[in-house]
């Protein structure tokens, strides 16, 4: 069974150059040719007529090439019989968007969903800090729980936003809601350099460090967590950018825009956009950055083409990121205002899910990574095992004790020997 992601799957351009689709299609392709019967699931919207299950189906039957069967009964806890299910076909069960059982992750239904499974492969890194029968559930009456190739190299990407071995390392940081986020700024600020704001955030921040603001667009019950940003970010010694200027509205004139310093905005004024010199500031100050993270929109009260401010930022991390700068993109607008602007998304990491992300910034093991953390591959630094990584390996599988490799290794001191035993007592005793 595959737990794929609906929102990569089910898009209606596939661009063979985004990398996220790629390992989506992937991990299901590779079950397939590998002779294993696969049963798709996952959570698609049905509240329109393109998406009921037979047009899933026939849809991903065009992407894969591969026919793909719809399977009734999921809603109704009574799964049709899997057990005659040909190996030429994909599978695919009904959406469980609707479900309860699903989000309550229950038992009996979790127990259902896996009903003839052997193993799963969770490849829906966007579902990972939810607990759902399709996630968490079913791993309970698998008898293997795996990653599959977009679950593990979101994760891979995810992780790597702690490394902080290229430095100067900046977060450019948008959206809002900041006191339900603000537990990441501490995991940020031990990290990074630099914080960025450029979303709604930035005015509980700017109010914070002492900087008029439109009242309108301040948050007083997050004040306290803005302080303790500020505060964190100077003990930290890390450099806090907010916007100096703004496009903005005229409340009364729609179509009249004009630039106001961030501390001047006259009554019946909106912000809307980043201003030119807040952008040229910005761009100053990532150009010497070695890592950059961008997580959250370049959002205010209501945006315009003429003053795109994210998608001139996305301009700026492509040129950025042809050099020698690692960049990460996160969320879902800030992942298509890249996709739209930058002439090679292979330079560039993206993230899609940014709910994901900012559950790890907090510091909370992800439901969906723990579940299948049993059979999850762990990374094995191979320079502190062998002493010359780079010679052949010979791997004994069903090691036992472990005498017979120990003196093959004794013997041949050109090769690296890995043994490999799933019996807990032998390799305990060893």
């Amino acid at each position: 069974m595959v737990r794929f992601d609906s929102n990569i799957l089910l898009k209606q351009e596939h661009n063979q150059k985004n990398q996220s689709d790629f390992n989506a299609l992937f991990t299901i392709q590779y079950l397939h040719e590998a002779e294993a019967k696969v049963i798709l699931v996952s959570d698609w919207k049905t509240n329109t007529s393109e998406l009921h299950l037979e047009q899933v189906a026939d849809f991903l039957s065009g992407i894969f090439q591969i026919q793909v069967v719809p399977l009734q009964g999921i809603s109704c806890n009574k799964l049709s019989k899997v057990k005659d299910l040909q190996k030429e076909n994909i599978y695919l069960i009904e959406s469980l968007y609707n479900i309860k059982d699903e989000v309550a992750n229950c038992l009996e239904f979790s127990r259902v969903l896996s009903t003839g499974v052997d193993i799963f492969v969770n490849d829906s890194f966007s579902s990972s800090h939810k607990v759902l029968a399709s996630t968490v559930g079913v791993t309970r009456f698998c008898y293997a729980c795996l990653a599959g190739f977009h679950f593990e190299v979101k994760l891979r990407l995810v992780k790597n936003l702690a490394e902080t071995n290229k430095k100067p390392y900046v977060a450019i940081i948008g959206g809002g809601n900041l006191a339900e986020k603000a537990a990441s700024f501490r995991f940020l600020a031990s990290r990074c350099h630099g914080f960025v704001f450029v979303g709604m955030m930035s005015f509980q921040i700017m109010h914070a460090s002492r900087v008029q603001v439109p009242i309108d667009f301040v948050d007083h019950k997050a004040l306290p967590e803005a302080l303790d940003i500020v505060r964190l970010a100077r003990d930290n010694n890390v450099k806090i950018l907010y916007p100096k200027d703004f496009w903005c509205r005229n409340k009364y004139n729609r179509k009249q825009l004009h630039v106001f310093p961030s501390h001047e905005i006259l009554d019946g004024w909106v912000p809307i956009d980043l201003g030119p010199i807040t952008l040229d500031e910005i761009g100053s100050l990532l150009s010497d950055c070695k890592k950059i993270t961008w997580i959250g929109p370049v959002k205010f009260a209501d945006g315009s083409e003429e003053t795109n401010g994210g998608s001139k930022l996305a301009k700026i991390l492509d040129q950025l990121s042809k050099g020698n700068c690692e960049t990460t993109v996160v969320g879902t607008t800030a992942c298509n205002l890249v996709t739209q602007e930058t002439s090679s998304l292979s330079s560039i990491n993206m993230v899609e899910n940014a709910s994901a992300v900012w559950e790890f910034l907090k510091g909370r093991k992800l439901p969906g990574v723990m579940a299948v953390d049993r059979a999850y591959p762990f990374e094995i630094k191979w320079n502190n095992v062998y002493s010359d990584p780079t010679q052949s390996l010979v791997v004994d599988i069903g090691s036992g004790n472990g005498l017979f490799l120990f003196e093959m290794a004794r013997k041949r001191k050109d090769l690296n020997f890995l043994g490999l035993e799933m019996n807990e007592k032998v390799h305990t005793r060893s």
